[in-house]
């Protein structure tokens, strides 16, 4: 402190030590006369007395009574001390430095300052409203109360509790969910296995479990999910569809054949996993739920009587089209395809070296487990990326069977290898054949790639025509319409710009299968179920 003193001396005005029997000037010639007085006043006890009663004063945050102490030492001291301490009410302010000086700059003292030391309050803390909750953020009060009064006016004629066929209207009424998620809403409330669920359990897990204030999509997957499973699998998917397919008046033509019912869940849960699960792992993320449409879809079939109308996942056109398909190519009906079988496919539109690649496993490894043939659901992931490559999952599909060397791009090269066998086709129907030359200016020129001479996925997700590139390389009959620019195909498009090239498939598929369905009936008599499903009545 007294090093302190001895700076604060240095740079000390002495007009403000009001010291009349001394003048300024001989204080700045003789600094130690001020430095002497100051030390005088610290050694007093009374002074030591006083800076420890405003220093506690202080870290308890008491109002500090300056003047009150001040007094007190003054009667007590008396005459020792120097004049310019008697003549104050207060002790006197730290001597400021000059504008200049090092110590001015990082001190700036109030004028309403009464005290050399500055209270020392703590900043006050501010209230951060909780954004965490680890079992889901609780209901507003307004809306716990609103669902509470609607449960108790449905569990008011059952004081027993709801059964299985009871619960739907509280599934689709109350939760606001598709009416086909009702059992297993139910077998997730139920977890005793009772047969009832009672208007406690159902407030416990819907309202006290945090379900009511999640999303949609959230909710749904909270409802599918196995318990301690962060991601939704195949098998939680078959009773949702279980159920659609006893209840929804669209499928009730099946409820006599049970073998094509499971055939149409299985069909609709591979779409889903198609489309829904980017990362192919099998597995579909909760991430992966709300970025899809799966929900829409969902909501759309609970309120949509004609199932072919909801031609997102659930169409039992769509299906009759990717089984029938499947059904043609197997011809001992064992339910596996091999090469032979599926370089039949679009007569024989596909190259050998590109059913090569699919068969190695590249683009997605088999479900099959007999090596060398693909099952009913590699067929149907191979369907849905062959009829519509302006898919993203089409185009990350056929990207891997063109990158040969698995680096990530695709390099003229690697496209030459496989435009070989399309030219040397073209050769053998006696068409035209287009030099490889030019087919690499025309597909970079469709593509406009980042950098030259190779092209990445990216560059293939940012333009409208990369579909056209792979069947350049290996689907000789899309590459001849794509040159020929049918106009049947083209007026298909303007006619409904929102359909994409897997809707107008298999819209024009679906045609060609019923009036050929048509026709085996009549030569036969009667179509055998047990062969092919039976036809939409819609």
């Amino acid at each position: 402190m007294e090093i302190d003193g001895v700076n604060d001396v240095q740079i000390l005005d002495p007009e403000l030590l009001q010291l009349p029997g001394l003048s300024p000037v001989s204080l700045k010639a003789n600094p130690h006369i001020a430095e002497e007085l100051f030390s005088q006043w610290l050694s007093l006890p009374e002074t030591g007395r006083l800076v420890k009663s405003l220093i506690d004063d202080t870290k308890s945050s008491t109002p500090v009574s300056v003047s009150k102490n001040c007094t007190s030492l003054n009667v007590a001291c008396g005459s020792a001390l120097p004049s310019v301490f008697l003549n104050s009410g207060t002790p006197p302010l730290s001597p400021r430095g000059s504008p200049g000086s090092p110590r001015f700059s990082r001190q700036k003292t109030s004028p309403s300052l009464q005290s050399p030391l500055k209270s020392v309050r703590e900043p006050k803390r501010q209230l951060i409203p909780q954004f965490y909750f680890q079992h889901g953020r609780p209901p507003a009060k307004e809306l716990r109360e609103q669902c509470i009064s609607m449960v108790d006016q449905f569990f008011s004629n059952y004081i027993d509790g709801l059964h299985m066929d009871e619960f739907k209207s509280i599934t689709k009424e109350v939760c606001k969910l598709p009416s086909f998620l009702s059992s297993v809403l139910f077998r997730k409330i139920d977890t005793s296995c009772t047969g009832i669920v009672t208007r406690d359990a159902f407030i416990k897990y819907w309202v006290d479990g945090h379900m009511l204030a999640m999303d949609v999509a959230s909710q749904i997957y909270n409802i599918l999910r196995q318990p301690g499973c962060k991601y939704l699998r195949q098998a939680d998917f078959k009773p949702v569809l279980e159920e659609l397919l006893t209840t929804h008046p669209g499928l009730e033509f099946l409820r006599n054949t049970p073998e094509f019912q499971e055939r149409y869940a299985e069909t609709v849960i591979y779409r889903i996993f198609y489309y829904i699960n980017r990362s192919g792992t099998g597995c579909i993320t909760l991430r992966e739920l709300k970025r899809g449409n799966l929900i829409t879809a969902m909501q759309q079939v609970d309120e949509e009587d004609d199932i072919n109308k909801v031609i997102r996942y659930f169409s039992y056109e769509h299906f009759y089209v990717i089984y029938c398909r499947f059904w043609e190519l197997d011809g001992d009906h064992d339910f596996l395809i091999d090469k032979e079988n599926l370089i039949k496919y679009g007569n024989h539109a596909l190259t050998y070296r590109i059913v090569d690649r699919i068969f190695s496993q590249v683009p997605k490894k088999f479900t099959s487990k007999v090596e060398g043939k693909m099952s009913y659901e590699d067929f149907a992931y191979f369907i849905l990326a062959e009829e519509d490559k302006s898919s993203e999952p089409s185009l990350e599909y056929w990207f891997k069977c063109i990158d040969l060397d698995g680096d990530g791009v695709i390099t003229p090269n690697e496209m030459q290898f496989f435009y070989e066998e399309q030219l040397h086709r073209m050769e053998c129907i006696t068409q035209e054949p287009v030099l490889f030359e030019d087919i690499l200016c025309q597909i970079f020129d469709m593509i406009k790639p980042e950098k030259e001479n190779c092209i990445t996925l990216q560059d293939l997700k940012a333009s409208k025509l990369s579909g056209n590139i792979f069947n350049i390389l290996f689907n000789l009959n899309k590459f001849m319409a794509f040159e020929t620019r049918d106009p049947f195909l083209i007026r298909q498009e303007r006619e409904n710009p929102t359909l994409t090239e897997w809707d107008r498939f298999a819209q024009r598929e679906y045609v060609r299968l019923s009036m050929e369905e048509d026709v085996e009936e009549v030569s036969n008599g009667s179509a055998d179920v047990w062969d092919e499903p039976l036809e939409s009545p819609f």
